[in-house]
């Protein structure tokens, strides 16, 4: 069994991001499993503030030493805020991908999207299934 950290107040998508509800507003970034595949992170691809994107729509990438990878919106919403201080500290989201190593901010357009994700203990199972 590995060790992947999947914290229970977040939700996730399939595609490895983990989004965290605080109240009419949400916070986007890539699970601890997907930044120990990706290993050390030296490239981030942000979004602009205001940009208005779909489900499943790409909105950045995140680029390490052996791979880069889309990032895909788990849920519909507007960019309110992201997190520029990743700029030349993309390791951030490899030593603390659920908090310090937040991607983007959005206010959520639809909250029923929430529905189609897994909870922490469903995507600790999905990630293990890979693993």
């Amino acid at each position: 069994m590995a060790n992947w950290n999947a914290p229970d107040n977040c939700k996730f998508a399939g595609t490895d991001e983990w989004i965290r509800v605080e109240g009419a507003e949400a916070v986007i970034g890539i699970s601890d499993y997907a930044q120990e595949q990706l290993s050390d992170l030296v490239y981030v691809e942000l979004p602009a503030v205001g940009q208005v994107l779909s489900v499943g729509e790409e909105f950045g990438v995140v680029e390490s030493v052996k791979a880069s990878a889309p990032l895909k919106m788990p849920v519909a919403g507007e960019v309110i805020a992201v997190n520029d201080s990743l700029d030349g500290n993309e390791d951030v989201i490899n030593k603390d991908p659920y908090e310090a190593g937040w991607i983007i901010r959005i206010k959520l357009a639809n909250p029923d999207d929430l529905s189609s994700l897994m909870d922490a203990e469903a995507y600790r199972a999905y990630s293990e299934s890979r693993a």
